[in-house]
């Protein structure tokens, strides 16, 4: 089962995943296709299969983070309860991504509650790892004096 490998979807039930997957379609992108847009309406949540996306958001600077990891999740905001992608993500190599539209996902993980706990609290954690990412880049473009707060 595809779904299995995404790290989002790791501890859910068969039938759950066998729900998830119903649900979704297979894109594949030559470089330079976006798939998705920030300020665009935040319809789906997307899971690498293979390739290569950067993730990027423009206000009043540029911060990128580059996504290669096979089941990764994309498009957070979709679910998040935005209304609108926060950044975009452009492949910058051919990309294989699972799409999965946010209110059937919604729905299913609301009809479980254990699985949409499950999915939620491992979403909290790769959005964790990205934080700390970023810390470390804004740590580095600033020095040992950088800024002091950090969560």
């Amino acid at each position: 089962m595809l779904l299995r490998s995404a790290h989002v979807f790791q501890d859910l039930e068969d039938g759950t995943l066998r729900s998830i997957e119903a649900i979704s379609t297979t894109e594949h992108c030559q470089p330079g296709t976006y798939l998705f847009q920030a300020g665009h309406e935040a319809a789906s949540l997307y899971i690498l299969i293979e390739g290569r996306v950067r993730l990027s958001v423009s206000r009043g600077g540029h911060i990128a983070h580059m996504v290669t990891e096979r089941g990764e999740a994309l498009g957070w905001s979709s679910v998040a309860g935005f209304e609108r992608y926060s950044a975009s993500a452009e492949c910058i190599a051919p990309t294989t991504a699972m799409r999965i539209p946010a209110d059937d996902l919604t729905r299913i993980l609301e009809a479980e509650p254990a699985s949409g706990l499950k999915f939620f609290r491992r979403l909290v954690i790769q959005l964790g790892h990205r934080l700390f990412e970023s810390y470390g880049e804004t740590l580095s473009m600033h020095g040992k004096g950088g800024p002091g707060s950090y969560g």
